[in-house]
């Protein structure tokens, strides 16, 4: 992943998306359990903080700026040094935009990912205003770079059927116009709610969880036997004393 993503991240409106996108993985990697937790590119950026799992790594590509935390590994996207069914929890923070195939990117996170494993991602929305902006003639986009390869939510899903995984939730967000002046920012914070009501696949980010589902496979659990009460049948009871009685007449 490129350091100008991460530079560009320190910027006004940098800032804007990052605060987005932490309260959005803030809340979809809350619930997740296990043992095992990575996040991959952006190292320099803590997506797990949220998360109670206790063994925590931070994946990324030699070139990305990765401080001074502890549980760092340097690896590529595209073959992750895990073994399969290890990892419990996956957060890819724009890291299918800047890789080379992001297809094998994402048969890897299945590889080695726990069944009921889940997979939270963020990436930039192609569809959005910021996302046309780069069509229009005269008007050069502004986030970092020029995003090799943007990938919509409609092609994440269409490979999350390919793979066995489960959409579990998506959200939208960001939608104030492209500017880079902080004062313009407030101004235009009133789109936020506006665009989330009338226009809500209309965000320039998103976030997207997805779970790994195995076909064929049954949790098992302690076998609880429910005790069923037994019918007792009873004799018929003949009306003795009646018959006595009409004996006697």
């Amino acid at each position: 992943m490129p350091i100008e993503l991460a530079e560009w991240l320190e910027t006004p409106i940098g800032q804007y998306v990052r605060a987005w996108e932490q309260r959005q993985v803030d809340a979809l990697v809350s619930n997740a359990f296990g043992y095992h937790a990575v996040q991959v590119g952006l190292p320099h950026w803590d997506l797990l903080q949220a998360n109670r799992i206790p063994y925590k790594a931070w994946a990324h590509s030699p070139e990305a700026p990765f401080g001074t935390r502890a549980g760092r590994l340097i690896c590529e996207p595209e073959q992750l040094p895990f073994d399969s069914q290890s990892i419990d929890l996956i957060v890819m923070p724009h890291t299918l935009e800047w890789c080379i195939d992001p297809h094998q990117v994402l048969r890897e996170v299945e590889r080695v990912l726990m069944p009921e494993g889940r997979v939270v991602l963020t990436g930039f929305n192609p569809y959005s205003l910021w996302g046309l902006r780069e069509s229009l003639p005269g008007l050069a986009l502004q986030l970092p770079v020029s995003v090799p390869s943007q990938v919509s939510p409609a092609r994440l899903k269409d490979w999350f059927k390919l793979l066995s995984f489960e959409l579990d939730r998506g959200r939208f967000g960001c939608y104030v116009p492209l500017c880079t002046s902080p004062v313009w920012l407030r101004r235009w914070h009133f789109m936020e709610h506006a665009g989330d009501r009338w226009w809500p696949a209309g965000g320039a980010v998103y976030a997207i969880a997805a779970v790994k589902r195995v076909s064929g496979m049954r949790l098992v659990g302690p076998a609880w036997r429910k005790g069923r009460k037994r019918r007792v049948r009873r004799a018929a009871v003949a009306p003795v004393a009646n018959q006595v009685e009409d004996s006697q007449r």
